[in-house]
């Protein structure tokens, strides 16, 4: 297991530690799984089957800091401009 520390954005902004796929896997060369694309039976392609390797768990995931949402800037009622949005002020 190799740890990393990230920032998540959904469901709420916060730092988690999550784990990581094995750099030196055999099997997914780091890349934590792999696609597979398949055929009917005409051979036309008929969709993509998405594997997960055996060395990552993208699941495993714990939060560690949540972090503040911030609020717009339009929202928070400080518009320099005025409530128009637009300046009346000739251009000086």
């Amino acid at each position: 297991m190799r740890l990393r520390i990230r920032r998540a954005t959904w469901p709420r902004p916060a730092l988690i530690l999550t784990d990581t796929p094995r750099p030196n896997c055999p099997d997914c060369r780091g890349e934590g799984g792999w696609d597979e694309d398949y055929g009917d039976e005409t051979g036309e392609y008929a969709g993509t089957h998405s594997y997960l390797c055996h060395c990552w768990n993208p699941n495993r995931r714990w939060t560690l800091l949540p972090l503040p949402r911030l609020p717009h800037r339009r929202t928070a009622g400080q518009d320099p401009w005025g409530t128009g949005g637009y300046s009346d002020e000739p251009p000086f």
